[in-house]
């Protein structure tokens, strides 16, 4: 039905199109649009809430590497500070033998003075393993919470892009078809024309650049119209928007047209 439409609008004329023709072009291209829209409302917030979910998700899984590159370092600090107190330990042992061995009380104060000195180096590396032992404490509860909100979201991930693909795989070919349909609309409607549609409809809330009148108003932002307005726009002479927000107005003469096409 809607090839037999957009057939019509091509060859209803052979010479230049009418300012009526242009309406009709016009308001059809509009419905294709809308229903463009309709199928993109369906889809919502989806697709930015997938991405969302994929940044997310990939900030997550940095985060986890950064934890446990950082653990990882934390216990090698450990090991290294356990090391030196094998190492402190080892010289104290040697140094208490050196005593028993000493010639005079110089060189015995000198070794007490060395042992004392390991006993502050162990005391130190002791208290550093406290605080790496605690830091990765810390750093394991926060690593166990990331991995639990990474499988969250992860999960949440799989359900949205599921649910985006079984929308997208419903409404993909009826989209695909109705952009085929614009383009074709588009071909019959004159480049300064189409130019201002396009504008109209991207300032436009609800994206409809072309309405039909209403109860004497603007089936867009719902003015009045001015009678002599309403008389122009019945005559179809000129393309006539609408003063106060600039959308292009029909009548129903052009709408029993556009309804007329589809039978």
């Amino acid at each position: 039905m809607a090839k037999t439409k957009d057939k019509a609008l091509a060859t209803d004329e052979l010479g230049e199109i009418s300012v009526e023709r242009k309406l009709v072009a016009l308001y059809t291209l509009q419905q294709v649009d809308s229903q463009i829209d309709k199928i993109r409302i369906v889809r919502g917030e989806l697709p930015i809430e997938v991405q969302d979910l994929e940044d997310e998700v990939k900030g997550l899984e940095t985060r986890i590497e950064n934890v446990e590159g950082e653990i990882k370092i934390t216990n090698e600090a450990i090991s290294d500070r356990k090391n030196a107190i094998k190492e402190s330990e080892t010289l104290i042992k040697r140094y208490e033998e050196q005593q028993n061995n000493v010639r005079n009380n110089r060189e015995y104060d000198s070794l007490s003075k060395e042992i004392e000195f390991q006993s502050l180096e162990i005391q130190l590396s002791e208290k550093r393993i406290r605080e790496h032992a605690s830091k990765i404490t810390d750093l394991t509860e926060k690593l166990e919470k990331t991995k639990a909100r990474l499988d969250e979201r992860t999960n949440d991930l799989a359900i949205k892009k599921a649910e985006l693909q079984s929308i997208i795989e419903e409404t993909d070919k009826e989209e695909q078809e109705l952009i085929a349909r614009s383009k074709d609309c588009e071909k019959l409607i004159e480049e300064r024309l189409l130019t201002a549609y396009k504008r109209i409809r991207k300032n436009a809330r609800n994206g409809l650049a072309v309405v039909q009148i209403e109860r004497d108003a603007c089936g867009g932002c719902f003015s009045k119209i001015p009678p002599q307005h309403q008389l122009d726009i019945r005559m179809h002479k000129k393309i006539i928007v609408c003063e106060y927000c600039g959308r292009i107005l029909v009548d129903h003469e052009i709408v029993e047209q556009y309804a007329n096409y589809l039978v």
